[in-house]
């Protein structure tokens, strides 16, 4: 099932947090119609390695571009923005994840295109947005989880400020971006009017900070990384170290740490009188770990994972290889095969949305302009440069 399917998108992107949107909408059905630049090659992430297929063309570009077709064009050139009109003429919404200062100057925004089709939705993704001092800035995913205070709190106490392992803020801010546009088309579909939507990869990263935000916002109180990956203010959650590995436990609520002590066989801990209710069990947290932490040191992670099995919640902290050699990744069918010409057995992650429980099935991205005859008209200049 490709729920998008009729749905048409036109997208000036590079790198992670646009393409990452519109791979969302292509990978659902979308046409999603990526217009790169004929002057440089295309996306930057097509040269991103170190590991290439074929001229062009990279893992990580794949990664992120399922799905798409390729239109080689220079937007500043009079035909190729001629040709670029033409397209978007009948399409639903024009994204672009550019600097804030540029899309009102190449025309990527509503007033520059709504002549072109008064329902027309445009998708702005920048770094710090379109409309105030910081428009002209560059920037990128890990400068926001620095400046939003994500760093501060990531990480063990002692160490020194740590980024997010992956580029979450580039990936959430798509994901917010694609929710905007979807809003915006079916407000234009029922009003006849199209919009401007704007994200910015900061105002993004400072909306992850959640409660940790609120709590300040309203009580001033600042806070800091705390031991072993715990939760601010619930305990335990947190990491425990088994026999041959390592453990994350989530005891959120009463219940399950009851339980958690009647497998362990801890049952005196709960009269413990620094750990009887949950906000004394935080304040005593660095008291309770080594105890738990003996306790769990006992067995292996496989032998915890049985015996907590569907019960409470916890993990094993697996490496990359572990976490996508895990059998249940298999189960859940979390890995596509998507055949690529320079790697035929090219295997990609999968949609996490499933629609009548299939996931949608993907196809490797389009090489760069090869759709450029396909999706012009005839008399439209040939991939030049």
């Amino acid at each position: 099932m490709k729920p998008l399917e009729g749905l048409k998108i036109v997208t000036v992107e590079h790198f992670a947090a646009g393409p990452y949107g519109s791979m969302l909408l292509a990978d659902l059905g979308a046409t999603v119609i990526k217009v790169e630049n004929v002057k440089t090659g295309g996306d930057p992430a097509r040269r991103l390695g170190p590991h290439f297929l074929g001229d062009n063309d990279s893992l990580v570009f794949q990664g992120w571009n399922t799905c798409k077709q390729s239109l080689a064009l220079d937007l500043k050139d009079p035909d190729d923005r001629r040709a670029f009109e033409s397209v978007v003429r009948t399409a639903d919404a024009v994204m672009n994840n550019l600097r804030g200062d540029q899309p009102g100057r190449i025309g990527l925004d509503y007033a520059s295109l709504r002549h072109l089709n008064p329902k027309l939705v445009c998708l702005h993704i920048s770094a710090y947005g379109r409309n105030n001092s910081r428009a002209a800035w560059p920037g990128y995913d890990y400068l926001m989880q620095a400046e939003a205070g994500l760093m501060h709190l990531t990480g063990d106490p002692s160490a020194d400020p740590t980024r997010f392992g992956v580029s979450i803020i580039d990936f959430m801010t798509g994901t917010l971006g694609v929710t905007g546009l979807l809003a915006g088309v079916l407000k234009a579909r029922t009003s006849g009017e199209g919009s401007d939507v704007d994200v910015s990869l900061f105002d993004v990263a400072l909306h992850q900070l959640g409660y940790v935000g609120t709590w300040y916002l309203n009580e001033g109180i600042e806070s800091n990384r705390v031991p072993r990956g715990s939760h601010m203010s619930v305990s335990p959650v947190q990491t425990f170290t088994s026999a041959d590995g390592w453990l994350y436990v989530m005891c959120m609520t009463e219940q399950f740490w009851r339980l958690m002590l009647e497998k362990l066989g801890r049952q005196d801990l709960a009269e413990d009188p620094r750990f009887v209710d949950q906000n004394l069990r935080s304040r005593h947290r660095d008291e309770l770990t080594p105890i738990l932490d003996r306790e769990f040191a006992r067995q292996t992670t496989k032998h915890w994972l049985k015996v907590f099995e569907g019960t409470l919640p916890i993990a094993p902290i697996y490496t990359v290889k572990e976490a996508l050699d895990n059998p249940f990744v298999q189960e859940v069918e979390m890995i596509s095969a998507v055949p690529h010409s320079s790697r035929p057995d090219m295997r990609l992650l999968a949609s996490p949305l499933r629609f009548n429980g299939q996931r949608p099935r993907q196809r490797a991205g389009s090489a760069f302009g090869a759709d450029n005859a396909g999706l012009l008209r005839a008399e439209a200049r040939p991939v030049n440069g």
